[in-house]
């Protein structure tokens, strides 16, 4: 067997179920960097219902709150469900596949969060600051984010392809 062209993904000296493990407990330290990120906005989201400020609401701002809740308990989910879908397949030699589950899960957890963060500014900004000035922010921010949170991944894969061939092309690679 040949040494991978691409050794960021398959190593050389792993088998397949050596780099699923590997691959795994990556994407169980991102979860756990995602996942208490959106536990502490959704736990301080639960609260406002019930502070006295919350009654002056209006319906616009309370639909918004019903918004940002219902995407952070989304984002919940997506972002707990590797460790779900990781408990219900242990012992069944399907690692790989839960690695590949689990990561789409993180992604579609993410864009969960980046709506729930969105939502919860736009909320806070209406009520701090004003309708018109919270839409512009908001904006910024979710622009921001993707910024941050998706477009170099995007780029690297991007520079990646055009670099070398794909994936099941490479040498020694195992998918």
């Amino acid at each position: 067997m040949t040494a991978p062209a691409d050794n960021r993904q398959t190593r050389s000296d792993e088998d397949p179920e050596q780099r699923a493990d590997r691959l795994w407990l990556e994407l169980l330290q991102e979860v756990r960097v995602a996942e208490t990120g959106v536990q502490i906005l959704l736990g301080f989201l639960l609260t406002v219902a019930f502070t006295p400020r919350f009654v002056d609401l209006s319906d616009v701002d309370r639909t918004i709150y019903l918004t940002t809740v219902l995407l952070g308990a989304a984002a919940t989910g997506a972002l707990i469900a590797p460790v779900s879908l990781h408990r219900l397949v242990t012992g069944h030699r399907l690692k790989p596949e839960a690695v590949v589950w689990g990561s789409r899960f993180t992604l579609v957890g993410l864009v969960l969060l980046l709506g729930t963060v969105a939502s919860a500014l736009l909320l806070i900004l209406r009520v701090a600051a004003s309708a018109s000035t919270a839409g512009v922010w908001v904006g910024v921010m979710v622009v921001w984010f993707a910024v941050c949170w998706f477009l170099p991944a995007l780029w690297l894969r991007h520079r990646d392809r055009s670099d070398t061939p794909p994936r099941e092309e490479r040498p020694g690679s195992n998918g």
